[in-house]
């Protein structure tokens, strides 16, 4: 599972492809804290790429959320998935990170 910058600075953008499990969870974290550090006060993380999302997954985006609120930076999940969205609904998580554009009621 690949994490992508698409865009440095201010408005610093990354990019999740494929699976974000529990196989690939702990190998990710590391880069998803790194990004926190880029960039300016906000902060996008695209999941349209992301086509399996278990609990792990799940867990580590929490954290990431976390972490980035702790810092003081705004983090937005974008352009989930349908996976993505499936499990968000499935837990009753869309309104802590859904995506206010796809899914209704959602925050950030």
């Amino acid at each position: 599972m690949p994490l992508t910058t698409l865009a440095k600075g201010e408005g610093a953008q990354f990019r999740l492809d494929g699976e974000l499990t529990i196989f690939h969870a702990a190998s990710l974290k590391d880069a998803l804290i790194a990004a926190l550090g880029e960039g300016g006060p906000a902060l996008t993380i695209d999941l349209s790429g992301v086509d399996e999302l278990d609990t792990a997954g799940v867990q580590l985006l929490l954290l990431v959320k976390r972490e980035a609120a702790r810092l003081g930076r705004a983090l937005i999940y974008s352009g989930h998935s349908a996976a993505v969205i499936s499990v968000l609904e499935l837990l009753d998580l869309a309104g802590t990170l859904g995506d206010p554009l796809l899914i209704p009621n959602a925050s950030r």
